[in-house]
Protein backbone atom coordinates (compact mmCIF):
# COMPACT_ATOMS: atom_id res chain seq x y z
CA UNK A 1 0.00 0.00 0.00
CA UNK A 2 2.75 2.76 0.77
CA UNK A 3 4.29 2.21 -2.59
CA UNK A 4 0.77 2.59 -3.91
CA UNK A 5 0.69 5.48 -2.41
CA UNK A 6 4.13 6.56 -3.04
CA UNK A 7 3.83 5.58 -6.98
CA UNK A 8 -0.14 7.82 -6.75
CA UNK A 9 1.31 10.74 -5.32
CA UNK A 10 4.99 11.16 -6.13
CA UNK A 11 4.78 9.82 -9.79
CA UNK A 12 1.34 10.28 -11.02
CA UNK A 13 2.25 10.51 -14.78
CA UNK A 14 3.59 7.04 -15.07
CA UNK A 15 1.71 5.47 -12.05
CA UNK A 16 -0.44 2.89 -14.42
CA UNK A 17 2.77 1.97 -16.17
CA UNK A 18 4.43 0.71 -12.81
CA UNK A 19 1.55 -0.39 -10.76
CA UNK A 20 0.50 -2.63 -13.85
CA UNK A 21 -1.66 -6.34 -13.15
CA UNK A 22 1.73 -7.87 -13.55
CA UNK A 23 3.33 -5.86 -10.96
CA UNK A 24 0.59 -6.17 -8.46
CA UNK A 25 0.13 -9.82 -8.79
CA UNK A 26 4.29 -10.21 -8.33
CA UNK A 27 3.91 -8.13 -5.14
CA UNK A 28 0.89 -10.26 -4.02
CA UNK A 29 2.94 -13.22 -4.62
CA UNK A 30 6.06 -12.21 -2.93
CA UNK A 31 3.62 -11.67 0.18
CA UNK A 32 1.73 -14.75 0.53
CA UNK A 33 5.03 -17.19 -0.03
CA UNK A 34 7.20 -15.50 2.56
CA UNK A 35 4.21 -15.39 4.68
CA UNK A 36 3.33 -18.80 3.93
CA UNK A 37 7.32 -19.81 3.99
CA UNK A 38 8.05 -17.82 7.86
CA UNK A 39 3.92 -19.84 9.03
CA UNK A 40 5.45 -23.33 8.16
CA UNK A 41 8.67 -22.20 9.82
CA UNK A 42 7.18 -21.35 12.76
CA UNK A 43 4.81 -24.35 13.16
CA UNK A 44 7.05 -26.96 12.38
CA UNK A 45 9.29 -25.29 14.95
CA UNK A 46 6.28 -25.77 17.67
CA UNK A 47 5.30 -28.59 17.04
CA UNK A 48 9.12 -30.08 17.70
CA UNK A 49 9.12 -28.31 21.06
CA UNK A 50 8.44 -30.39 23.86
CA UNK A 51 5.56 -29.14 26.38
CA UNK A 52 6.07 -30.12 30.10
CA UNK A 53 3.65 -27.16 31.89
CA UNK A 54 0.59 -28.39 30.78
CA UNK A 55 -1.40 -28.45 27.65
CA UNK A 56 -3.66 -25.02 28.53
CA UNK A 57 -2.76 -22.21 26.00
CA UNK A 58 -3.79 -18.65 28.25
CA UNK A 59 -4.54 -17.19 24.88
CA UNK A 60 -7.70 -17.57 22.33
CA UNK A 61 -5.17 -19.06 19.58
CA UNK A 62 -2.02 -21.27 19.51
CA UNK A 63 0.04 -17.62 19.72
CA UNK A 64 3.96 -18.34 19.65
CA UNK A 65 5.20 -16.86 22.89
CA UNK A 66 2.50 -18.49 24.69
CA UNK A 67 3.13 -21.46 23.40
CA UNK A 68 6.82 -21.45 24.59
CA UNK A 69 5.78 -20.36 27.72
CA UNK A 70 4.64 -24.15 28.06
CA UNK A 71 8.16 -25.77 27.09
CA UNK A 72 10.80 -26.20 29.55
CA UNK A 73 13.38 -27.41 27.06
CA UNK A 74 16.11 -25.34 25.58
CA UNK A 75 15.04 -26.65 22.21
CA UNK A 76 12.86 -23.21 22.31
CA UNK A 77 15.97 -20.78 21.37
CA UNK A 78 15.28 -21.96 17.68
CA UNK A 79 11.60 -20.59 17.77
CA UNK A 80 13.31 -17.56 19.69
CA UNK A 81 15.87 -16.82 16.87
CA UNK A 82 13.26 -17.36 13.94
CA UNK A 83 11.04 -14.73 15.94
CA UNK A 84 14.19 -12.28 15.87
CA UNK A 85 14.30 -12.95 12.65
CA UNK A 86 10.73 -12.75 12.11
CA UNK A 87 10.69 -9.42 14.11
CA UNK A 88 13.84 -8.33 11.86
CA UNK A 89 11.76 -8.33 8.37
CA UNK A 90 9.11 -6.32 10.10
CA UNK A 91 11.40 -4.18 10.85
CA UNK A 92 12.81 -3.62 7.50
CA UNK A 93 9.07 -3.68 5.83
CA UNK A 94 8.22 -0.90 8.47
CA UNK A 95 11.25 1.03 7.34
CA UNK A 96 10.41 0.82 3.57
CA UNK A 97 6.90 2.31 4.66
CA UNK A 98 8.06 5.16 6.77
CA UNK A 99 11.07 6.17 4.41
CA UNK A 100 7.97 5.63 1.44
CA UNK A 101 5.55 7.95 3.55
CA UNK A 102 8.38 10.84 4.12
CA UNK A 103 8.45 11.14 0.60
CA UNK A 104 4.78 11.15 0.29
CA UNK A 105 4.64 13.72 3.16
CA UNK A 106 7.68 15.75 1.39
CA UNK A 107 5.28 15.56 -1.67
CA UNK A 108 2.12 16.47 -0.30
CA UNK A 109 3.26 19.48 1.38
CA UNK A 110 4.32 21.27 -1.92
CA UNK A 111 0.86 20.16 -3.46
CA UNK A 112 0.02 24.52 -3.12
CA UNK A 113 -4.44 23.31 -2.92
CA UNK A 114 -5.25 22.88 0.91
CA UNK A 115 -7.91 20.59 -0.92
CA UNK A 116 -5.71 18.52 -2.54
CA UNK A 117 -3.17 18.18 0.84
CA UNK A 118 -6.39 17.07 2.82
CA UNK A 119 -7.16 14.45 0.53
CA UNK A 120 -4.07 12.87 -0.11
CA UNK A 121 -3.28 13.10 3.64
CA UNK A 122 -7.08 11.49 4.37
CA UNK A 123 -5.64 8.92 1.97
CA UNK A 124 -2.23 8.18 3.20
CA UNK A 125 -2.58 8.70 7.10
CA UNK A 126 -5.23 5.74 8.10
CA UNK A 127 -2.54 3.12 5.97
CA UNK A 128 0.68 4.79 8.25
CA UNK A 129 -2.05 4.19 11.56
CA UNK A 130 -2.87 0.77 11.20
CA UNK A 131 0.27 -0.58 9.81
CA UNK A 132 2.21 1.47 13.01
CA UNK A 133 -0.58 0.22 15.31
CA UNK A 134 0.09 -3.53 13.89
CA UNK A 135 4.28 -3.28 13.85
CA UNK A 136 4.34 -1.79 17.42
CA UNK A 137 1.70 -3.93 19.14
CA UNK A 138 3.43 -6.89 17.63
CA UNK A 139 6.79 -6.06 18.68
CA UNK A 140 5.73 -5.45 21.95
CA UNK A 141 4.02 -9.11 22.19
CA UNK A 142 6.71 -10.71 21.10
CA UNK A 143 9.86 -8.88 22.76
CA UNK A 144 8.53 -7.94 25.52
CA UNK A 145 10.35 -8.85 28.84
CA UNK A 146 8.33 -12.12 30.74
CA UNK A 147 8.92 -9.65 34.02
CA UNK A 148 6.13 -7.82 32.43
CA UNK A 149 3.84 -10.26 31.24
CA UNK A 150 0.08 -11.06 32.24
CA UNK A 151 -2.74 -12.53 30.37
CA UNK A 152 -4.77 -9.38 30.25
CA UNK A 153 -2.05 -7.51 29.00
CA UNK A 154 -1.09 -10.86 26.12
CA UNK A 155 -4.73 -10.77 25.46
CA UNK A 156 -4.83 -6.57 24.47
CA UNK A 157 -2.13 -6.83 22.82
CA UNK A 158 -2.57 -10.03 20.13
CA UNK A 159 -6.82 -8.25 19.90
CA UNK A 160 -4.68 -4.74 18.95
CA UNK A 161 -2.49 -6.68 16.15
CA UNK A 162 -4.26 -9.77 15.32
CA UNK A 163 -8.15 -8.71 15.49
CA UNK A 164 -8.10 -5.16 14.47
CA UNK A 165 -6.33 -4.41 11.90
CA UNK A 166 -7.62 -7.06 9.59
CA UNK A 167 -11.15 -5.62 10.66
CA UNK A 168 -10.69 -1.81 10.59
CA UNK A 169 -8.54 -2.13 6.82
CA UNK A 170 -11.62 -2.93 4.60
CA UNK A 171 -13.34 -0.63 6.22
CA UNK A 172 -10.59 2.42 5.87
CA UNK A 173 -10.45 1.57 1.83
CA UNK A 174 -13.87 1.08 1.32
CA UNK A 175 -15.59 3.58 2.88
CA UNK A 176 -13.79 5.93 0.25
CA UNK A 177 -15.42 4.40 -2.56
CA UNK A 178 -17.97 6.60 -3.44
CA UNK A 179 -20.54 4.14 -5.22
CA UNK A 180 -19.84 1.94 -1.33
CA UNK A 181 -21.14 5.15 0.38
CA UNK A 182 -24.16 5.46 -1.32
CA UNK A 183 -24.92 1.76 -1.12
CA UNK A 184 -24.50 2.19 2.35
CA UNK A 185 -26.68 4.93 2.78
CA UNK A 186 -29.27 3.33 0.76
CA UNK A 187 -29.11 0.59 2.97
CA UNK A 188 -29.47 2.51 6.10
CA UNK A 189 -32.25 4.56 4.57
CA UNK A 190 -33.92 1.62 3.60
CA UNK A 191 -33.67 -0.49 6.86
CA UNK A 192 -34.22 2.56 9.50
CA UNK A 193 -36.83 4.38 7.29
CA UNK A 194 -38.46 1.89 4.97
CA UNK A 195 -38.67 -0.78 7.88
CA UNK A 196 -40.44 2.44 9.82
CA UNK A 197 -43.21 2.97 7.06
CA UNK A 198 -44.18 -0.91 6.90
CA UNK A 199 -44.07 -1.25 10.42
CA UNK A 200 -46.88 1.86 10.66
CA UNK A 201 -48.98 0.79 7.52
CA UNK A 202 -49.46 -2.26 9.59
CA UNK A 203 -50.41 -1.12 12.55
CA UNK A 204 -53.23 1.40 10.86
Amino acid sequence: MAYDRYNAICRPLHYATIMCSRACVKMAAAVWASGFLTAVLHTANTFSIPLCQGNIVEQFFCEVPQILKLSCSDSYLREVGLLVVTACLMLGCFVFIVLSYVQIFTAVLRIPSEQGRHKAFSMCLPHLAVVSLFVSTAFFAYLKPPSISSPALDLALTVLYSVVPPTVNPLIYSMRNKELKDALRKVISWTFFSGGKITFALHN
